[in-house]
């Protein structure tokens, strides 16, 4: 009986000291899985490109009449309309700020309140307006900080964002408004269309 008794007790401590060995063991092992990280997680926004493509002709006002907005918004042709493209490629994970611009030359004789333009969206020939026929002189103008990295005091034509890849055909029509009284000496205007893009730090 005392062999038994003694066998089972040996046996209980066994089994006790196992049971020790196993939950020390399975308490190291998290202890020691929870201190593993060694790698800096990064995260990455990936590559962006930005491409403003625009054609040899543009608009040069001279000698040009003045017209209603109803006439403005049909005109086409050379030196009647503008096509620029914009395109934006992202991959990963990013936000594009973009802004067009516009920045009249310095030999312009029209002034700012004689003269206005005309924004659309061209994909798939739409034509579709994105700012109303607006004097110039009317228009918004960027500001020190701008989203887009756009510098100050240039006249805003659209400033937008996007999270995807995009391409953009747009047309600015510009013409002398009807409300202008045109003098007897030649008069030219002459505007240049900016883009400009910024995707802020991640």
């Amino acid at each position: 009986m005392e062999v038994d008794n003694s066998k089972q007790v040996l046996l209980s401590v066994f089994g006790v000291a196992i049971l020790v060995i196993a939950v020390f063991g399975v308490s190291f092992a998290a202890f020691n899985y929870s201190k593993t990280g060694t790698k800096v997680n990064t995260i990455t926004t990936g590559t962006i490109t930005m491409s403003y493509t625009e054609p040899d002709n543009g608009i040069n006002l001279a000698n040009a009449m003045p017209m209603s907005d109803s006439q403005g918004k049909v005109l086409t042709g050379d030196n009647n309309v503008f096509d620029f493209t914009v395109t934006t490629t992202i991959v990963g994970t990013a936000t594009v700020n973009y802004t067009i611009t516009a920045t009249k030359e310095g030999d312009s004789t029209i002034p700012d309140t004689g003269v206005k333009v005309y924004l659309t969206n061209m994909d798939a020939d739409a034509d579709s307006q994105i700012l109303a026929p607006t004097l110039v002189s009317n228009l918004s103008k960027t500001g020190s900080s701008e989203l887009s990295g756009a510098p100050a005091n240039q006249y805003i034509l659209k400033s937008d964002s996007t999270t995807s890849s995009v391409n953009h055909k747009y047309r600015l029509r510009m013409w002398v408004a009807d409300t202008y009284t045109v003098g007897g000496t030649s008069q030219t205007y002459k505007l240049r269309v900016n883009v400009y893009g910024k995707a802020p730090a991640q």
